[in-house]
Formats: structure tokens, C-alpha cells, sequence
């Protein structure tokens, strides 16, 4: 193995299918990686386990290609902004409204809405909204007077369509129409056709009206949600997040984890057990002993017990994954050690009087840097799978979307048990694509350093 060069590693490694082929997918990882942290915000990850930073994304809803293979569409997610407002001075009381337009073409009942606006007013204003349906049925939504206030005041507010004092309005509405629905939910109530109780399709008109005392009262940042049942890529989960911003953020994340446990293990396992190899003796005696006893560790065990007692930060796990990883290198690389130290180059390098560490560092460690770097790359996989297998115990750092964080939700949450597999697949393949990725690299350089396989 001494004799193979770097350069000769690479010649070498460009005619191995399986070697490229790794590095192909590495490099689609780490270009994904950049994109995500160079296109979606960093508030995205930050927000992560805060139910308030997804109340605007539907729940549990499939991704939106899978309307491609149904016969009929299900209700896409979607925001709408106001499309008009206007101001009138009603003889003493003083409106202000706005409308928002929805063309429903779907052949599927959405999961709900969410009306969401900030009002500017002083005084004891009163908020409603009202929606007019194809069939020219006009049925009023909500009316509730907002917190009053002698200056002028802000208030902020979601109204949701499982609001009680909603359904009621709306059953109260339809029934003076002659239409039944007291067993039906509010958005049902909304989208559904009189007579066959199928969703009504056409343009819906929706005009939320703030009625005041005083003038000047105003609405901004009103948005009204139409709950779907299908959204973006790979749809969401129970907590309304969106699994494509969870799987791209958990893409640098998993290199991180494997690239750190892995060369942190190989450099400190290296260097270990080329000491020991050298010094020979009472020296290598001693520290391989050490090395037996942590060796002989179970280490799932310890990580689990670390993470409930000390803390289950990802970077203490990454220090703690480093902890156990290195034994396995240090007891290879000592055996290597052993053999290039009895060369004449070192016994020359020691008749000069040269350091231990300067005979280490200089002569002994760049002889097994192609093994390190196929060592590094076998590593990596089970550093992830072992993150992975942590974070669905449930021992995972919440405070970062991670791939195996996400599984352990889906499995909190029954995910398989009802069917959402785009909440389970994604994450898992994942998981092992970029685990292929390093096998492919690390199966290919051991072929060409490991001196038996070349043989």
C-alpha cells in the first residue's frame, strides 16, 4: 500500500464505475445542500418545530403531482390576497372591505379555511364576512366585534373554519335557503351544491367588511387560506410543515453529521494507532488495552443513556458518535504502523535524531492517508443511520430538521397506519441514497489501497 501515490489513487479511481458513480451522486447532494441554504431562508430551519410558522400550509396533504394520475383533481392549497378595497361613509358609520375572488374547479371538498388579516381602527369596530357562491346563494361566514379601543389600535388575528360560532352562521344561512347541512362542516357548507351535495364549482366572492364608528379604520395583511388537500412537492405532515423544506435542510445536515463523525473518528483513530505502533512496548501495550475497553462498549446503549441524561444536541451527538467510531481505525492503522516503521527511511529519520511526532507526521501518517480517505467514506453511512436511528427514538436534537426527526413524527403521528407515505418515503430513501453515495466511494477506494483486493 506504500506504493500507492494520491495520483495513483485517482487514475485508478476514474476507471471504477461504482466509484464514479458515487461521486456523482455526492456531488448532486452537496449541490442541493447549497441551494438549500443559499435559496430558502434561514428562518424556514430555524422555524422548524414552531406550529405558528406553518398555520398558512394545509394538514397532511398529498404532494400536488399526484393530481396527474387521478381522474379528478383534488383542491390545491391556496392563499388569496385581497383582489379590491374600498371605503364608504354610510351616514355616520364607516366601512371599510375587501373582496377575494376563488374560481373552485374541483371535484373534492378543501380541508378548510383560515382568514387571517391586522385591523387599524379606534373605537368598537365590527368585523364580518360574507361569500357569494356561483349559484347566487349569499351566505354570511362570521360577525364578531373586535376589543375596543379610544386610540387608535392594532389588532392581529387567524379566524378558522372550525369555529363553532361559524358553523352555526352558516347552517342558520343555508337553511333559509331551504338547504340542509347541520351534519356538514363549514367548508363543505360553503362549497357544496344544494341539491346533489357535490362541490359546487365556479367563482366564489368572498367580502370581509369592518364596520366603525369612526373613520380611518383599515385592514392589511389579510390573507384568506383555502385549506388543500394536495401541496407542493412532497405535501406536509400532521403539523401543517412542508416535508421538501425539511428533506432539502436535512440534506446539509446529514452530510454535516457523517462528514464530521467520520473524519473526526479517522484522524483521532489514525493518529492513535499509528502512536501506538510506533512507540512499541509498554506504550502500545497500554493504549491498545484502552482501546480494547472501548472497543468491547455497546455503543447504542451509551448514546441513548448520553442523550436522556447529558443533552441530545446534534453536536454533542456528533462528539459522542466520534467517541466510539475511532477504535476500529486506531487497531488497523497500528498494524500498518508496525510494518513502515521497521523501513530504512525511518530507522534513517531516527539515527538523525528526528521527533517522534516529526517521524509520525512526516513519514509514517502520509503512507496511510489512502486508507484514511477510504476509511472516511465507508464511515460516513453508519454516522448517519446511527443520527437517523436516534432522532425515531426520539433522541434526536428538535430543534433541527433532520431525516430521521422527520421519521420519528411520522411515526408519532401513525403515519404509516394511515396511509401517508409521502410523509415516510422520501426521508428513508434519502437516508439511503446518500449512504449509497459514500459505499459506492469507499468500496471503490478500498479496492485500490487495500492490498489484498488489489492482489
Amino acid at each position: 500500500m506504500s506504493g500507492v501515490t494520491a495520483r495513483d489513487v485517482w487514475r485508478e479511481f476514474r476507471t471504477s464505475r461504482m466509484g464514479m458513480a458515487g461521486i456523482i451522486i455526492l456531488a448532486g447532494l452537496v449541490l442541493m445542500s447549497l441551494l438549500t441554504m443559499s435559496l430558502i431562508p434561514l428562518e424556514t430551519f430555524r422555524e422548524w418545530t414552531n406550529p405558528a410558522n406553518w398555520l398558512s400550509y394545509p394538514k397532511t396533504a398529498l404532494p400536488a403531482w399526484v393530481n396527474v394520475f387521478l381522474a379528478e383533481d383534488m383542491p390545491e392549497h391556496q392563499i388569496l390576497y385581497a383582489s379590491g378595497s374600498k371605503s364608504e361613509d354610510l351616514g355616520g358609520v364607516y366601512l371599510y372591505s375587501e373582496t377575494f375572488e376563488l374560481d373552485y374547479t374541483y371535484g373534492d371538498f378543501p380541508g378548510g379555511f383560515i382568514y387571517e388579516y391586522e385591523a387599524e381602527y379606534a373605537g368598537a369596530p365590527l368585523l364580518e364576512m360574507t361569500v357569494l357562491r356561483p349559484d347566487g346563494m349569499m351566505l354570511d361566514v362570521f360577525s364578531k366585534p373586535l376589543p375596543p379601543a379610544r386610540e387608535a389600535a392594532l389588532h392581529a388575528e387567524r379566524v378558522f373554519s372550525t369555529d363553532s360560532a361559524i358553523h352555526k352562521n352558516l347552517v342558520l344561512g343555508s337553511a333559509s335557503f331551504g338547504f340542509e347541512t347541520d351534519f356538514l362542516a363549514a367548508e363543505s357548507i360553503i362549497f357544496s351544491d344544494a341539491e346533489s351535495g357535490e362541490p359546487l364549482q365556479g367563482v366564489y366572492v368572498f367580502t370581509v367588511n369592518l364596520y366603525g364608528n369612526k373613520p380611518d379604520g383599515s385592514i392589511s395583511g389579510s390573507t384568506l387560506v383555502i385549506d388543500g388537500k394536495v401541496f407542493g412537492i412532497m405535501g406536509t405532515d400532521e403539523l401543517r410543515r412542508d416535508l421538501v423544506v425539511g428533506l432539502l435542510w436535512g440534506t446539509p445536515l446529514a452530510l454535516f453529521i457523517g462528514l464530521a463523525v467520520s473524519i473526526g473518528s479517522v484522524v483521532a483513530g489514525l493518529v492513535y494507532g499509528v502512536y501506538a505502533g510506533y512507540r512499541g512496548k509498554m506504550v502500545d501495550e497500554s493504549m491498545m488495552r484502552f482501546n480494547d475497553i472501548v472497543y468491547a462498549l455497546p455503543a447504542l446503549p451509551f448514546l441513548v443513556i448520553l442523550a436522556v441524561t447529558i443533552s441530545n444536541s446534534i453536536f454533542l451527538m456528533v462528539g459522542f458518535l466520534m467517541i466510539f467510531g475511532w477504535v476500529g481505525i486506531a487497531k488497523v492503522s497500528r498494524s500498518m504502523a508496525l510494518q513502515i516503521k521497521t523501513r530504512g527511511y525511518v530507522e534513517a529519520a531516527q539515527m538523525m535524531g528526528q521527533k517522534h511526532s516529526v517521524i509520525i507526521f512526516r513519514h509514517i501518517i502520509p503512507q496511510l492517508l489512502p486508507y484514511a480517505f477510504a476509511s472516511i467514506a465507508i464511515s460516513v453511512p453508519a454516522a448517519i443511520t446511527t443520527e437517523a436511528g436516534l432522532s425515531f427514538l426520539g433522541l434526536g436534537d428538535p430543534l433541527f430538521p433532520t431525516w430521521g426527526s422527520i421519521l420519528y413524527d411520522a411515526n408519532t403521528y401513525g403515519a404509516a397506519a394511515r396511509g401517508l407515505w409521502w410523509w415516510i418515503v422520501p426521508p428513508g430513501m434519502m437516508i439511503a441514497l446518500t449512504g449509497l453515495a459514500f459505499v459506492f466511494i469507499g468500496n471503490a477506494l478500498d479496492a485500490i489501497v487495500n492490498p489484498r483486493l488489489r492482489r
